[in-house]
């Protein structure tokens, strides 16, 4: 049973921009769907830094963007499953586990991350709008090699987890990898990660800003565009040209933060940032 109500998701649609109908939703639909969400709805975990980590609750989940903020999978991609059950799709969620740029090694299916399938017409796919970076499309659940958008990703078995699936990000993307149990989880079993990953002060999401939505990604004082094979960055160093960044760019609805909470946010970016230089940038 779907936790939304029909007001919840039709503001839901309208805020990504789709007319979708329910009970109607065949592959073309979400293709759109997912394009749209990506679109629409920043990857962000500035509450988390801010100490003030969203519960992921569905319901919750969609009222934060409906208030205008985004999240991480497990709020992004915990709203879109619910989303899709509102409309009558088959989905399936699965404890799934990221391997970053800056870890060693894959950790596996460790719930680190909140992946989803769907099954339309006897076929399923891998859908995901939760990782900031990730295809833009569906993708087909058969093990191969997928372009979308300039950006290359494989898709095969995982040799972490038995019966599971492995996705392989372009060498230019934010993240090396996920691997994928091929289990139902329910959101009840992401709570334990999501609090160590948004109260943890060792954890990556405390320790650094990231706002991403498409091909832009400001992280920390850094903030990158990327278009296919070119890339450019910047180095942002007043607090007034971040929040623009942060409100007018990513269209983040941080604008009721009073002046000393702002002034407050962006003095800890630009430390984290200044001891990030000073340690060589690793």
């Amino acid at each position: 049973m779907t936790a939304l109500d029909d007001s919840l998701a039709a503001a839901y649609l309208e805020r990504i921009g789709v007319a979708a109908r329910r009970g109607d939703v065949d592959v073309a639909t979400l293709v759109a769907l997912q394009r749209a969400h990506i679109a629409a709805v920043p990857y962000e975990n500035l509450d988390i830094v801010r100490g003030l980590p969203p519960p992921i609750d569905a319901v919750s989940c969609v009222l934060r963007i409906l208030s205008g903020l985004g999240g991480y999978c497990f709020h992004l991609n915990g709203a879109f499953a619910a989303l899709l059950e509102w409309l009558g799709v088959d989905v399936t969620r699965h404890l799934a586990g990221v391997q970053g740029r800056r870890q060693p090694d894959p950790p596996g299916a460790n719930g680190n991350h909140l992946g989803l399938t769907v099954e339309i017409d006897g076929a399923r796919w891998l859908v995901d709008v939760g990782t900031g970076d990730g295809p833009a499309e569906p993708l087909p659940l058969v093990a191969g090699e997928y372009e979308l958008d300039g950006f290359a990703f494989s898709l095969g078995t995982s040799p972490l987890v038995e019966g599971g699936w492995r996705l392989e990000h372009d060498p230019r993307g934010a993240w090396i990898l996920f691997d994928m149990a091929p289990e139902s989880a329910a959101t009840e079993e992401f709570a334990a990660m999501h609090m160590t990953l948004s109260t943890d002060p060792t954890s990556v999401f405390m320790r650094t800003i990231v706002v991403m939505r498409g091909g832009e990604i400001l992280r920390g004082c850094v903030f990158s565009q990327r278009a296919g094979a070119k890339a450019r960055s910047q180095e942002i160093d007043s607090g007034r040209e971040w929040w623009e960044l942060v409100i007018d760019r990513f269209g983040l609805a941080y604008g009721d933060l009073s002046a000393c909470e702002r002034d407050a946010l962006w003095l800890q970016v630009r430390a984290t940032h200044e001891a990030w230089d000073a340690a060589g940038r690793p």
